[in-house]
């Protein structure tokens, strides 16, 4: 079974856990049950989870009255979650993927420290 790490910055923060913490109560249930099913059953295709490229994966959360993703990457047994945020467009918009992608580049170098 995968371990779920939430990407933590040099300064000690973790924003996709704070953005977690922040969902109500029923939204944390709904997150938190499919982060546990992709833990235990990776790799799972569509509709629920779906390659970004750069090795980044989208999780795909369906919340009342609205749309939940959360971007992580694979290192070994672990899923880093690098970011989440609430769907407002079709497409995934280009400033979220670029936060994860930011923050997989720091997390890697972090790492090789």
């Amino acid at each position: 079974m995968y371990a779920v790490v939430f990407y933590k910055t040099e300064a000690g923060n973790e924003p996709a856990l704070d953005w977690f913490r922040a969902l109500d109560p029923e939204e944390r249930r709904i997150v938190g049950y499919e982060l546990r099913l992709l833990q235990i059953g990776f790799p799972v295709g569509l509709p629920r989870c779906r390659g970004l490229g750069d090795g980044l994966f989208e999780l795909r959360c369906t919340l009342p009255n609205k749309i939940a993703r959360v971007l992580f990457f694979l290192d070994d047994d672990s899923f880093i979650v690098v970011h989440g945020f609430i769907k407002k467009s079709q497409k995934t918009p280009k400033e979220e993927l670029e936060t994860a992608r930011t923050r997989k580049k720091q997390y890697k170098f972090q790492v090789e420290k």
